[in-house]
C-alpha cells in the first residue's frame, strides 16, 4: 500500500518538479558554467558510503598555486539562493523518485 502511495504522489508531482528541474539545470550552467551536478561521496547511515548529487552552487575559481579558494569566496548570490531553497538538493530528490518507482 505504501508503494502505491509513493508512486501516486510521484507521478502527481512529477509535472511540477520537471519545469523546477530544468529551469534551475539551465541557470546553473549560465550562471556557473559545467558541469552542472556536484557529485560526493559521504558517509550514509552506519556510516554506509553513497554519493550525494546536487546542482552546483559555487564557482571552481583557484589561486596562483592552482588550490580552490575558500568556499566563502566561491559561492555565488545565486548558489546562496539555489541553497536558501534547497533547489540545489533537487537533483537528489529526483534520484530518489526514480529508485522508488523502479
Amino acid at each position: 500500500m505504501k508503494r502505491l502511495f509513493d508512486i501516486t504522489i510521484i507521478i502527481l508531482t512529477i509535472p511540477i518538479i520537471l519545469p523546477i528541474f530544468i529551469v534551475a539545470a539551465v541557470l546553473v550552467r549560465l550562471k556557473l558554467g559545467s558541469p552542472i551536478l556536484f557529485r560526493q561521496i559521504r558517509p550514509g547511515l552506519n556510516a554506509i558510503p553513497f554519493e550525494m548529487v546536487k546542482f552546483r552552487s559555487m564557482t571552481d575559481e583557484r589561486n596562483s598555486e592552482g588550490k580552490l579558494l575558500l568556499d566563502s569566496a566561491r559561492l555565488t548570490p545565486f548558489g546562496k539562493f539555489l541553497r536558501s531553497t534547497s533547489l540545489d538538493e533537487l537533483p537528489e530528490d529526483v534520484l530518489l523518485m526514480n529508485e522508488i518507482i523502479l
